[in-house]
């Protein structure tokens, strides 16, 4: 299919996606918008309502340089709401779609609304949202409303570090340093950026002592916590501390 008549069905299946979201929440009567990369939410707001979706950034349009560019040739993306770049790049390869393969390109204003409708047809997607920072147009695909309270649990999975950024968040005791060798004891076996099998899940590490204690009560119980001072730090930190100490 020639991309022109391909784009013309996707931007056709996008209109009436956007006609079943405005009708459903009304996106557009929401004055606020905050999103947060690391855990893939974006919040919207109003004086009487909020309301949060799960999303993908599929890229910028800047009307400074009149240029797109996907998400996945942008470094300061997230890999955590990159666009596949698999489906969208080798779909471009395999179709010779010029657009989906270039990483930045000189463009119009509307191309972020037809390139994310091709990822919505592509990838998937319950519509787009398209906020705007100073030059930037930024175009994001969401894929389902979230619970609030789910939101903000997951939310508050991040911590914002002074060296790493913002990524997960991480406990250990008061005894573990980057350049100490205390011993290093977990909950389970952990790798950097794994996936957690279940939601309550969290880096959580302690020192030899904390061990010896944790053993006599029988678990990390509520004593293993005070006197061992547990402390919040991300999960680039925790590694770094892992390595030493192991």
């Amino acid at each position: 299919m020639a991309y022109e008549d391909f784009l013309t069905d996707c931007f056709g299946e996008l209109q009436k996606m956007q006609d079943d979201l405005n009708k459903a929440y009304d996106i557009n009567s929401f004055t606020n918008w905050n999103y947060d990369q690391t855990s893939g939410i974006i919040t919207l707001s109003k004086p009487d309502e909020t309301i949060n979706f799960r999303y993908y950034q599929v890229g910028t349009y800047s009307t400074a340089s009149k240029t797109w560019k996907w998400s996945w040739d942008n470094e300061n993306t997230s890999k955590n709401v990159v666009v596949d770049i698999e489906k969208i790049k080798g779909f471009g390869i395999a179709n010779s779609y010029e657009n989906l393969i270039n990483g930045e390109f000189p463009s119009y204003d509307e191309i972020g609304w037809e390139l994310s409708s091709i990822c919505c047809n592509l990838i998937g997607g319950i519509g787009v949202y398209r906020p705007v920072v100073d030059h930037l147009k930024i175009h994001i695909v969401l894929t389902e409303l979230i619970d609030n309270d789910l939101a903000e649990r997951e939310k508050t999975k991040y911590v914002d570090c002074e060296n790493h950024e913002r990524r997960r968040r991480a406990f250990i005791c008061q005894h573990l340093k980057e350049r100490s060798k205390n011993g290093f004891e977990e909950s389970f076996e952990t790798f950097e950026d794994m996936e957690f099998e279940y939601e309550d899940d969290d880096f959580v590490a302690w020192c030899n002592e904390c061990e010896k204690l944790r053993i006599k009560e029988g678990g990390l119980s509520e004593k293993c916590w005070e006197e061992g001072k547990f402390k919040i730090v991300c999960e680039k930190c925790y590694f770094k501390i892992k390595e030493t100490n192991a």
